[in-house]
């Protein structure tokens, strides 16, 4: 139900926009949030935003980089990531919560739909 894209190689120091898109009754959630997955590790919160938009969350490792958004008209959250560095090396995940409570929207359990994921691999 929710399509991730925009995932790919890039050099350290370099750009990727990641794309979800979704049916209008996904996209227009509570909030939606971007986590990732790096090898071995938890998936881990990465940046959310509400469904007015009023509310923007980041994860403190990428404030400043990266930034999310949303087009309601074309039901799509994005998220633009600069800077890019090895750390940040992962499978991204866009998610969307119907019944999520504003304090839980940096935990996964507070999200109910999961796109595929999308590799990003920055190599330094």
């Amino acid at each position: 139900q929710l399509q991730a894209s925009g995932g790919g190689l890039v050099q350290s120091g370099g750009s990727l926009r990641l794309n979800c898109a979704s049916s209008e009754r996904i996209i227009s959630s509570r909030f939606m949030g971007w986590f990732r997955q790096a090898p071995g590790k938890e998936r881990e919160f990465v940046a959310a935003i509400t469904g007015s938009a009023r509310g923007i969350y980041y994860a403190d490792s990428v404030q400043g980089r990266f930034t999310i958004s949303r087009d309601n008209a074309k039901n799509t959250v994005s998220l633009q990531m600069n800077g890019l560095n090895a750390e940040d090396t992962a499978v991204y995940y866009c998610a969307a919560s119907s019944r999520g409570i504003l304090s839980s929207i940096r935990s996964a359990s507070a999200y109910n739909y999961w796109g595929q994921g999308t590799l990003v691999t920055v190599s330094s």
